[in-house]
Parts: C-alpha cells; structure tokens; sequence
C-alpha cells in the first residue's frame, strides 16, 4: 500500500482540511475517488450554473410544461409548479452539495459514511441504474433529433424497415450510435472536458432559447390563445376545485426530475473552489433556468398554434415544420442541448457508481464506459415508452438515500467526517463487515410506505387503498422524512 497523502496548494480554492490518507485499503479506493486537491477545485459559481444550464436545457425539460397543461394546469400554474418544486429540490442539492465542497469526495464514498464502505454500493448502484436507464434514452432522444432532421434534408434517404430483433430501422440505429459515440469523446477525456463543454454550450443554449421565443412572438403575431387559456381548474372549468388533487403527484414527479442529481451533486461540487461558489451557483443556475425554459415551452407551443393550427410541443417536430436553414441551427442545438443534459446527469454518477464496486479495477473513465454499454443494452427506444409514472416511481427509492445521507451527514456526524476512514474497510464507518445496517435497514423502511403505491402505479397489483395510494402522491417527501427518521434510531441502537 502506497503512502497517499493529499496535497493541497494555495490557488484561491477554499482550502480543504488535510488529509494523511496513509493506511487506506488499496480495494476501496482509485485516483478519481481520492479528495480533490485545491488544484482541481478549478470550478467556480459561473462554471456551476453553467452546468445547471447546461443540464437543463434538454427536450424532456421541454415537454414537462406539456405535462402538467395537460392535466389541466393553465400555463402560469404550470410554469409556477415547477419553479416551487426545483426551489424545492434545490434544499437538499445544496445541502448534499457541502460535504463534496468541504471533503472533496464524490457520492459513492459519501455514502460510507452511513452505509459503510460494502453496504454504499447498494444506494449507488440503484443510482446508476436509473441513470443509465435516462442516459439511454437522452441517447435515443438526441439520435432520433439526428435521424429525423437529416431525413428530412434528404428528402426520406434514411428510412427505412425496422430491423428484426432491435424493432428500428438502420438509418435510425445509425443516428444512435453516432451520438452515442460522441458521449465517447468526453467520457474518455474526464470531468474536466464536460465542465469545458457546459461553460461553453451554457449562453449558447440560453440564446437558441431567447431565439425561438423571439421567432414564435413575430411569426405568431404574440403568444397566441394558449397563454390565454384558463386553467382547467377553475369556477365553471370542467375540473373546477380539483387543482391540489393535481398539484401534489405533478409537484412530486417535478421534484423526481432532478432527485437524481440532489443524491450525487458532491460528484461535482467537490471540484468547486468554495461553498459560495457551490452555493451561488446552484441557487441562479437551477430554479429560474427551469422555470424559463418552461415558459419558453408554452410561449412557444402556443404560438404554433397560430402559426401551424395545431400545439407542437415536441421541438423535433417543430424543427421539420419551421425547414431551411433553421433544420440546420435546430439540429446543432439539439445535439448540444442533449449531450449537455447526458453527460452531466446520466454518465458521471453511474460512472462513480460502477467505479464503486470495484475502485482498484474500475475507475472513472471506465465506469462511464459501462453506462454507455449498459445504456445500449436496455433498448432504450423501447424503454422510452415505458415510462409514465418512473418520476415519481424513482423518487420512491431515491428520496430514502436522500434522508439518511441528510439525517447523518447533518443530524448524527454534524458535517464533521474522518474523510481517511472512508477508504477503510475495519474504519470508524466500517459497521459489521463493511455495512452499517443503519442506513440499510432506514432506507428499506423508507422505501415500505410507498411500496403499495408503487406497485399499482406500474400495474403490478390491480391497485391499493386510498391511504397508501394518498402516500405515494407524496412519494419523495415520505421516503425522505421516514428514512431519515428511521435512520437516527437504528444508529442508536445498532451502533453503540
């Protein structure tokens, strides 16, 4: 065992404690999961929001405003529902957020501290399984946006009859593979090249915005009637006096969003040069990009409606209707918006995550290489029709990870950690055999409540009680609250 000792330089990073990380076990460690130095702590408030920016500005960001204006929602409600719910999820990003500031640790290692360093590849594998279920299909999204505008530049060439097994055609698994080859490139050249790209694609993306917003306000002649439209909700509407009915399950699956990122937010403000940067940075480039780039979405669909005589929420779709040259300008933004969106949110944390089973033989570079090959292995273009229900469904198990790493990291450790004891197996957070059954036993009982819930959503049982079907409305909130709970008593208990 080498003697690792982590160096901190003067570089105008906050800098973090030091560190004699001598003695840790060789299994529970690479050079991508060791503490940041001041060096690489390179990413100030702007390159954070930018990263927020970056990830926000997607085509499934574009359709949530569609969602909730078509449960009933007028565009405002649903604009401000989102708003609350990333105001919301931005609580536990932030908090989360500190420990990678303060320590430099990335998720999987965050999570030894109240899973121990065997019982933490539970939470950070089901993390990136979700992930790498969304990087496929923000894969398949970004591939179709390809086939389709290039379709229709060469007048149909690409068509074609779906091939047996994979259920598409050539020309489309084609589009997917390229721009799956092109998650590559970033994967292979580290967080560094993605925190290039987001700072970089972030007021270009924030531009194609404002551009389409300004091309529907003069080709429409305003917004249009949709804007003007009541809310389903109220007196004389046909869903008059039903709007918390509404609110609370769109609220919640707002929330499940982004509830992936609010677990392994430390893989990237452990690079950031301080907790104000870390801080800053998430407060301007989360809620109000998110609620923006809701309003754009109505604005716009809107103001199709004047302009074609139909709502066109899906900005492919849109693409082809609007032709020349603006096909071109749509097709590079797409592509940029989505790779911004995939790299950030669905390849990072897996990668950790898979890293995590096995630090001395799989390290970053290789376990992002695992989520792009499990992203293809999942059939994403058939996963992407299978998945009414799956934010509030995840949320169900990601917001139990989030309250027992809050309830620890805050509540029981008071933000202090032995960062050295986290890369060891017989370690102050070593519990029995590498497990505190704290965490495990906390996030389980976390997860019961909405189990009933949950297996009638996906149509496992013909369905449950109101209680229990009232309960998973509020599925991450729950989860949250009880495992937190949960977790305090049983580290009383099983950890004397």
């Amino acid at each position: 065992m080498a003697d690792v000792t982590s160096g901190y330089s003067a570089s105008g990073a906050e800098a973090p404690p030091q560190v004699d990380l001598t003695g840790i076990d060789p299994e529970l460690y690479n050079e991508d999961q060791l503490p940041t130095t001041a060096a690489e702590r390179t990413w100030d408030w702007v390159a954070i929001a930018a990263l927020w920016v970056g990830m926000v500005v997607c085509i499934p960001t574009y359709l949530l405003a569609s969602y909730l204006i078509g449960s009933g929602m007028s565009w405002d409600q649903a604009v401000m529902t989102i708003l609350v719910a990333n105001a919301i999820v931005l609580i536990p990003m932030v908090l989360v957020g500190h420990a990678g500031t303060k320590y430099g640790i990335p998720f999987p290692v965050l999570l030894r501290s109240s899973f121990g360093p065997t019982g933490a590849k539970i939470p950070a594998v089901a993390r990136g399984i979700v992930a790498c279920g969304w990087f496929g299909i923000q894969t398949w999204v970004g591939g179709s946006a390809i086939f389709v505008i290039l379709n229709t530049l060469t007048g149909g060439a690409l068509a074609g009859e779906a091939l047996p097994v994979l259920g598409i055609s050539a020309g489309e698994f084609i589009c997917f593979l390229a721009f799956w080859a092109l998650h590559l490139y970033f994967i292979a050249n580290g967080t560094e090249s993605i925190r290039w790209l987001e700072t970089y694609a972030a007021p270009f993306l924030l531009a194609m915005g404002l551009a389409l917003l300004a091309w529907a306000y003069v080709n429409a002649g305003g917004f249009g009637e949709m804007l003007s439209t009541p809310s389903a909700f109220d007196p004389g509407q046909p869903q008059e006096g039903q709007f918390w009915v509404v609110f609370w399950p769109s609220l919640t699956g707002m929330i499940g969003f982004w509830a992936t990122l609010a677990l392994n937010i430390p893989d990237f403000t452990r690079h950031a040069k301080s907790q104000k940067d870390q801080l800053l940075g998430q407060m301007v480039g989360l809620p109000i990009p998110m609620a923006l780039f809701a309003f754009i979405a109505s604005a716009v669909t809107s103001a199709t409606v004047v302009i074609y005589g139909e709502a066109i929420w899906d900005p492919i779709q849109l693409s082809e209707k609007m032709g020349g040259f603006s096909v071109i300008i749509a097709l590079f933004a797409l592509i940029v918006a989505t790779l911004t969106t995939n790299l950030a949110a669905n390849v990072v944390a897996p990668a950790h995550g898979f890293s995590n089973l096995a630090p001395s033989k799989i390290n970053l570079k290789r376990g992002g290489y695992i989520t792009a090959g499990i992203g293809i292995a999942m059939f994403p273009w058939i996963l992407v029709n299978h998945i009414i229900g799956w934010l509030i469904a995840y949320s169900a198990l990601l917001g139990p990870i989030a309250g027992v790493m809050l309830a620890d990291y805050y509540l029981l450790r008071k933000t202090k950690l032995e960062v050295a004891d986290l890369f060891k197996m017989n370690g102050i957070y070593s519990g029995s055999n590498g497990t505190n059954w704290a965490g495990v036993w906390a996030l389980v009982i976390g997860i019961l409540p909405n189990l009933p819930g949950f297996l009638a959503g996906v149509g496992i049982t013909a369905g449950t009680s109101d209680f229990f079907a009232t309960i998973y409305t509020y599925a991450w909130f729950v989860g949250l609250f009880v495992a937190g709970a949960a977790y305090l008593v049983l580290a009383k208990i099983l950890n004397k």
